[in-house]
């Protein structure tokens, strides 16, 4: 080969190396850690509205509060046709949280924005009009709503105040985004499941699914409509009624245990 074009080659390869640093560097955002002492009013309401965060020993609490406190001050949290208080974004932020405790240095890099809205919406993203037309309490954005999340403001209240309904729409769509890092929303969360462990998840997945359609499952029917959803509603049974999942699934809730690295139910 010819030395000019030897030194071409070369040329496109430098700028090539030096247009992807560029991008790379225009758009990653540098992760803010906290500084300031955590607010006692934060405290306050992850007391009185977190479960999670009350069964945590001391250490365990300060490392909540530590990852609430940088999901707050790195992700926007927006109210949209209503203002997002200070106890929303706690809650928030706790959702975002309790999925992660067991690994302290992730990071939602998929994640900009989450808009609250006052109540349920459509498809097209409004809050008013028949309610049978508004079913959406919970969603993570694709297209143009890409690393946008969009959260009821009255499902996010709903999800922590009742704890025996095995539901948390927040939790649900924080589980949807940790399943989407791997780049596919497939109920196969590749970046905390290890390799030996899919097939066996994915039989497992398989055989439930036809329970649930069979009616014979105390699952929420929402998991058949797919494996994504049923990553996601099996999670907000997990974090909410281990013991019961423990009890009537043993093997569903030794592959969450192995997935989110985390034991809700010591001896």
């Amino acid at each position: 080969m010819p030395q000019e074009n030897i030194i071409k080659i070369v040329i496109v390869l430098l700028v090539g190396i030096a247009l992807l640093y560029w991008l790379n560097k225009k758009y990653s955002r540098s992760w803010r850690k906290p500084i300031k002492p955590f607010p006692k009013k934060w405290r306050a309401i992850l007391k009185k509205e977190i479960s999670f965060y009350r069964d945590l020993n001391h250490e365990e609490i300060k490392l909540f509060e530590y990852k609430l406190k940088e999901f707050i001050i790195n992700i926007k949290i927006t109210g949209i046709e209503t203002t997002a208080t200070i106890e929303d974004k706690v809650m928030v932020a706790a959702s975002a949280v309790i999925p992660i405790f067991a690994f302290p240095e992730w990071k939602y890099k998929n994640l900009k924005e989450v808009l609250i809205y006052p109540n349920n919406f459509n498809m097209d993203f409004e809050t008013k009009g028949k309610d049978n037309d508004r079913r959406i309490m919970g969603m993570v954005g694709t297209g143009y709503m890409n690393d946008k999340m969009i959260l009821s403001k009255t499902a996010l209240h709903r999800g922590f105040k009742n704890e025996t309904d095995k539901k948390n729409t927040a939790i649900h769509e924080f589980v949807h985004l940790i399943d989407k890092m791997d780049g596919t929303v497939d109920g196969i969360p590749e970046v905390l499941l290890e390799k030996q462990y899919v097939i066996p998840w994915i039989d497992m997945i398989e055989r439930k699914l036809e329970e649930i359609v069979k009616g014979k499952s105390d699952i929420n029917p929402y998991a058949a409509t797919g494996r994504e959803e049923f990553f996601a509603v099996l999670s907000e049974y997990f974090f909410e009624r281990p013991r019961l999942l423990k009890k009537k699934h043993p093997e569903l809730y030794e592959m969450l245990e192995e997935i989110f690295d985390q034991d809700l139910v010591e001896e």
